[in-house]
């Protein structure tokens, strides 16, 4: 250490002792004139200091667009289907429909959000619901007429039959799972059930094109 740094480190010291504050020191060394590569790496220093980050190129960021427009169209392929066929649309039709729409993605929504809005705006322009849940019921016999017309209001019944108990068989949405299971398991203290039969109630896949 040259004498210099050595005068400059007890002035330091002295001025901690006597509480003064300390300008912070200059990130970015002083350049001379002419030193190109200094400055350039100096320039993308104070980029970095002044924003936090660089910039995501163009490049990068459409790939991360294409990648979340594509997992949202796989989500509403998952969840819906065409309720005139009973089949899923594929992702890529979806997608087609999406473009159709001009449909935009939004930063502050995540893409199970944004799913819910891609369903709901392509209502108007394509056949599309949520695809029902098929589920059996047993109701006690004590409790099934009660019960009965508290969920006949979630439920699409297929068919019912007393063995004694009430037997249900019928179509749910999915979110309403959970409202029903709460609506018969605890007036019969756990002695009704809810069974899934099917996740998504549809016939085979089809190809054809959105109309």
């Amino acid at each position: 250490m040259s004498s210099k740094d050595e005068h400059e480190g007890r002035d330091y010291l002295r001025s901690q002792k006597q509480g003064e504050i300390l300008e912070p020191l200059n990130p970015v060394r002083e350049m001379k004139n002419g030193d190109d590569d200094d400055a350039f790496c100096s320039q993308i220093c104070l980029e970095i200091l002044e924003k936090g980050e660089l910039q995501v190129s163009d490049k990068e960021r459409h790939a991360n667009q294409e990648a979340s427009v594509k997992e949202i169209a796989s989500i509403v392929s998952d969840k819906c289907i065409n309720p005139e066929t009973k089949t899923p649309y594929t992702v890529s039709m979806i997608e087609s429909a999406m473009r159709d729409i001009h449909f935009s993605l939004n930063p502050k929504r995540n893409n199970k959000q944004q799913a819910l809005d891609v369903i709901k705006q392509l209502a108007p322009v394509i056949p599309i619901q949520r695809a029902q849940m098929k589920i059996r019921m047993t109701i006690p016999a004590k409790e099934a007429k009660k019960l009965r017309e508290k969920v006949s209001q979630y439920i699409t019944i297929e068919s019912e039959a007393f063995e004694p108990d009430l037997n249900l068989v019928g179509l749910i949405d999915p979110g309403h799972f959970r409202t029903l299971e709460e609506a018969i398991i605890g007036p019969t203290k756990g002695r009704a059930s809810i069974e899934v039969l099917s996740l998504k109630e549809m016939t085979d896949t089809g190809d054809s094109a959105l109309t």
